[in-house]
């Protein structure tokens, strides 16, 4: 497959694997796995993102529990059903891997570069103290006619810029991958704690006025 093709979809991400490989599903006899890795934030906090990635890359059999890595990758969706309706699942399709020695000082290890459609009009809110924060959904797509659907945050200036989107228009953004905890209400009884990811925004252009 060429360059050309999965240029609108590139993430690199460097961080500590967090646990074991875990089967996910098999397509033409190659088995893809899933891992989550840490990704330190410049707050020091972490992000928890998961990667899946192909047998074929390396030994999946082995416990690589607190080793670094960098990947090169996708960040991709698909839709799980499950209480009756879609979840949208996110990860880092894995293209390339590399096992490092530690995390290296300075070096950008988390970023993702999207170009795509806006597919839902976007949610443009305050928050109590005042921030402007915009919500997109961003449809990237594939070849082969498939598309991944990312969520996108937006913050300050940025998001009074994407509350003018209209859908369909095509934009590119720059930002880093972010998990984000919350609970959902299964039913009056039950909760289940779960994670969301998105794309945290940090440059963002609407691709229609570049081109006019």
């Amino acid at each position: 497959m060429s360059d050309k093709i999965i240029e609108n979809n590139q993430v690199t991400i460097i961080g500590e694997i967090a646990g074991k490989f875990v089967f996910s599903h098999e397509v033409f006899g190659e088995g893809f796995y899933m891992v989550d890795v840490l990704v330190r934030r410049l707050s020091n906090s972490e992000d928890q993102i998961p990667l899946m990635i192909s047998e074929r890359l390396l030994d999946v059999t082995q416990d690589y529990t607190g080793e670094y890595i960098m990947v090169n990758g996708q960040f991709r969706s698909y839709n799980r059903h499950e209480e009756q309706k879609n979840r949208l699942i996110l990860s880092v399709f894995v293209r390339e891997v590399e096992f490092i020695s530690e995390e290296p000082d300075g070096a950008k290890t988390n970023s993702v570069l999207l170009d795509g459609y806006i597919c839902k009009q976007p949610i443009y809110r305050k928050t109590p103290l005042g921030r402007e924060i915009a919500d997109l959904l961003l449809a990237v797509n594939r070849p082969y006619g498939k598309s991944d659907y990312i969520p996108c945050i937006c913050w300050g200036r940025n998001a009074r810029y994407a509350s003018a989107f209209e859908v369909g228009e095509h934009v590119q953004v720059l930002g880093r991958i972010q998990s984000r905890e919350y609970v959902k209400r299964l039913s009056e009884t039950e909760t289940e704690k779960r994670t969301a990811y998105e794309v945290s925004v940090s440059k963002l252009e609407c691709m229609d006025d570049a081109e006019e």
